[in-house]
């Protein structure tokens, strides 16, 4: 599977089969988080057999069943932290899908409390992705139009449209969709955030499904 087939196939899964996460696929995991902590200098954590975070009413509001294993985001208390949760957090997301397993972003409906996980000085936990072996099918969200979260004059090329079209397959909080993708005359693309919920997480996990999309790095050309 590659990750544009991930993109097309992943789901939010809050019902989870009641068994741990393969050995196997725990080392997977915990080799790629290994290289973005190296790559980035976050702190990302994948936290198995632990389902204490899931035990609370905001978790039993978000309808979460047989969740014990999650990826805590946690990295520099910066300005820059929620964004580059939401593009390297995706990045183990798709890679999870992938591999056979399921996930679901968690912000508000967890307790941060319960949550187990290591925070160094001047770190601070950003959210949490559950993941697991999901129980449950379900359809795709109703998505905006791509005119409706890009800017561009004139005819857009293809490879931005298919960016943005990636982009619109990504998970956002409440599904709001709040982002814009701005073409520039020099063929560079601007991203920006609109305001809501986790919009800085959100316009970082976009951006990853902008540049698998399209097959154009943002950060390449300056504007990430």
């Amino acid at each position: 599977m590659t990750l544009m087939d991930a993109i097309r196939q992943r789901r939010s899964i809050r019902k989870f089969e009641d068994r741990p996460i393969s050995a196997e696929h725990v080392q997977t995991l915990e080799e790629r988080i290994t290289k973005i902590n190296e790559k980035t200098g976050l702190h990302i954590q994948l936290i198995t057999d632990r389902p204490e975070a899931f035990k609370s009413f905001l978790a039993h509001y978000g309808g979460f069943r047989n969740a014990a294993n999650y990826i805590a985001l946690v990295g520099k208390d910066t300005g820059a932290l929620d964004e580059a949760c939401g593009y390297y957090g995706e990045d183990l997301v798709l890679f999870a899908q992938t591999i056979g397993l399921s996930t679901c972003w968690v912000g508000g409906t967890f307790s941060k409390k319960k949550a187990f996980y290591e925070a160094k000085e001047g770190e601070k936990l950003c959210l949490i992705i559950a993941i697991g072996y999901a129980a449950e099918k379900k359809e795709a969200h109703k998505s905006k139009k791509p005119e409706q979260v890009m800017e561009v004059e004139g005819e857009a090329p293809q490879w931005f449209m298919d960016g943005v079209r990636a982009a619109l397959l990504a998970p956002t909080a409440i599904n709001q969709q709040k982002f814009t993708f701005i073409l520039k005359e020099d063929g560079s693309v601007e991203a920006k955030a609109g305001k809501g919920p986790f919009s800085q997480v959100d316009l970082g996990i976009v951006i990853y499904h902008f540049e698998i999309g399209s097959g154009r790095s943002l950060s390449e050309d300056g504007n990430n």
